[in-house]
């Protein structure tokens, strides 16, 4: 006789309900800006570690873990800031006239602020499974196919944030749970 594996309605509900929770401490750990690169890379770990082993870490690991991401993380979060200044005042200026290329490179412009959203959605799950960031990016851009897939995410999980905000919190769970899966196969 062999034994399968069935999920029970409650796994599926208590897993949603960790997710949500995940959402609301990484939303509350990163509500001082310079916190903010530690706790999507540690809620991702903690995201990592749920669907990849079957278990969710420690509250002193993610301190550890926390601490240890902090100065990165801090860094990770200025070069992200200071590139999407640039491009949006970019397109700021394209679009007021103020910089030559017209639609054209606003187009182009459109498409690079996209692709650097995916490509930073992307390099959140390879941070989950313990990579630098700047390893965690280098991985993600080889993959514009899940790059896509990321900006799809981002754009679902904006216009539900857009349209409830009080749910963005709990959002941010899901959402590190939706880039996890489009990663997960990822060697």
């Amino acid at each position: 006789m062999t034994a399968t594996t069935t999920t029970d309605w409650r796994d599926t509900l208590r897993d949603a309900a960790d997710l949500a929770l995940v959402g609301i401490v990484v939303t509350v750990a990163a509500v001082p800006v310079v916190t903010t690169g530690a706790a999507v890379a540690v809620g991702a770990e903690a995201v990592h570690l749920r669907f990849a082993e079957g278990r969710w870490p420690g509250f002193a690991d993610l301190l550890r873990s926390f601490g240890r991401r902090l100065l990165p993380g801090f860094l990770a979060t200025l070069a992200v800031l200071a590139a999407a200044l640039l491009l949006g005042l970019n397109l700021y200026w394209l679009r007021q006239g103020l910089a030559p290329g017209g639609a054209a490179l606003t187009a182009v412009t459109v498409a690079a602020i996209l692709a650097l959203a995916g490509a930073v959605c992307l390099a959140i799950p390879f941070l989950g499974r313990g990579y630098g960031y700047l390893r965690a990016l280098r991985t993600a851009v080889t993959r514009p196919k899940l790059i896509l897939a990321c900006v799809g995410v981002l754009g679902i999980a904006a216009m539900i944030g857009s349209i409830l905000p009080v749910t963005a919190p709990l959002l941010a769970g899901y959402f590190l749970f939706a880039l996890y899966t489009i990663a997960r196969r990822v060697p």
